[in-house]
């Protein structure tokens, strides 16, 4: 559409293993700090995965006046409070001002809330018969109806994180949640900067939450051999592109990005981060937990979000990958960015934030984009960290183990891939 809206960035928050706010995070991504450790979140000793990266002291009351309104509610719904007003009030948007708050909606991907394992757990245990081995399933419903908290479950929906939010700050216009899978919180900045092009929306409060540190997440993703078992530190245990990588390690947090039409934002002086300009999705048509072999969606997420954006291979300046530490998505994923870029790509650097933050999965996207954002406008790029080891498939420039300085960027590219083949591409631009 020659005739679309402008879309701009004006404000961010995040709630990372690296840091509550963007700056003490991005410091620390530039020093290459590692946010994993044990798992402390359950008791995790037996599993063979037993280290994540994990949000440590939160304290929501910084955040809302009144945090016990959100008891019941999962630590996803948590990170999402406090990134959001972070960035609602980076952008001057909080409290009653000259705008109509109708016209500000929300956009998030948000993975599964609040999870009682224990309670199961309970009720299970109460349930087996005398030989300790079969669950009377008449009987566990009764014991679940006693044990389970109803509000609580209600948390579990993935809905309740952005009506909570639109709750909370007064965001009266369209109101939409996306489970992409590690695409989402991308998705959900994509769609939104589209109902604002459109002129659906004003304002958007865009990005993600979520949180799989938890007895089914770990277990999840150690069946389908996807996380990390290795044997080394914690703290090196995510290696993106190197060619010992042996999985990807489990992170939780939010990011949320305030997505304005440029002539609103203008007309209120608003400060602009930068320009979200390209936006690209497809699906690999493939399978459920491996990429195409080609990267034959990612590919196309690429030249969709470059036509989208009216740019050419050679103008992006740095591109923050998708960089799962798994040998399928590290390797396609190089292939996709020679094919792609072309030539280009050769020449453009590359790095990848897991290595540092891990993987927060529906939130990766959105914590990616501020960091590319951030990377451009201050002209450092964040290293990939514990990259040692040169795998012959994986040959582009991942800025290895140490920031780099790099002024003069003027477009980033930022990846996000999720199981069941979604791929979600933006470009942010210097504005």
């Amino acid at each position: 559409m020659t005739n679309r809206k402008r879309v701009v960035i004006t404000g961010m928050g995040v709630v990372t293993p690296l840091g509550h706010t963007v700056a003490e995070m991005f410091a620390n991504l530039l020093e290459g700090k590692s946010g994993v450790g044990p798992i402390t979140h359950f008791p995790a000793s037996g599993f063979p995965t037993n280290f994540a990266a994990e949000i440590k002291n939160l304290d929501l009351g910084k955040y809302v006046s009144a945090p016990g309104r959100y008891d019941a509610s999962g630590s996803n719904t948590h990170f999402a409070l406090a990134a959001a007003q972070q960035a609602l009030a980076d952008a001057g948007l909080l409290g009653s001002g000259k705008f109509d708050r109708s016209r500000i909606g929300t956009y998030l991907g948000v993975g599964e809330g609040a999870e009682d394992f224990s309670s199961v757990l309970a009720a299970c245990s109460l349930s087996v018969d005398a030989t300790g081995y079969k669950v009377n399933q008449g009987e566990i419903i009764g014991h679940l109806s006693r044990l389970l908290h109803g509000p609580r479950e209600a948390e579990g929906e993935m809905n309740t994180t952005a009506g909570h939010l639109a709750d909370e700050f007064d965001l009266g216009g369209p109101n939409s949640t996306t489970l992409t899978a590690c695409a989402a919180s991308a998705q959900a900045i994509g769609e939104a900067a589209e109902l604002i092009r459109h002129g659906d929306a004003d304002v958007m409060v865009a990005g993600g939450t979520h949180s799989m540190i938890s007895p089914f997440g770990v277990t999840g993703f150690n069946l389908l051999t996807a996380l990390s078992t290795s044997g080394t530190a914690p703290k090196q245990a995510s290696r993106p592109f190197d060619l010992n990588r042996d999985g990807f390690v489990l992170g939780e947090g939010s990011g949320m990005l305030i997505l304005e039409e440029l002539e609103h934002a203008k007309a209120r002086g608003a400060a602009i981060y930068a320009e979200f300009t390209g936006y690209g999705t497809t699906g690999d048509a493939h399978a459920m937990t491996d990429p195409h072999p080609q990267g034959r969606g990612a590919i196309r997420a690429m030249r969709d979000a470059l036509r989208n954006a009216g740019l050419q291979p050679h103008d992006i300046g740095y591109v923050n990958a998708h960089g799962t530490s798994t040998q399928a998505n590290d390797e396609i994923e190089t292939l996709a960015l020679k094919t792609a870029l072309g030539d280009a790509a050769y020449g453009i650097p590359v790095s990848s934030s897991k290595s540092m933050l891990g993987h927060l999965i529906a939130a990766g996207g959105a914590v990616e984009l501020i960091i590319s954002i951030l990377a451009m406008r201050q002209g450092v790029l964040p290293p990939t960290i514990n990259y040692d080891t040169l795998d012959p498939l994986c040959d582009l420039d991942y800025i290895p183990n140490c920031a780099r300085e790099k002024p003069g960027i003027r477009h980033i590219l930022s990846n996000s891939f999720g199981f069941g083949g979604q791929n979600i591409v933006l470009i942010a631009s210097r504005y």
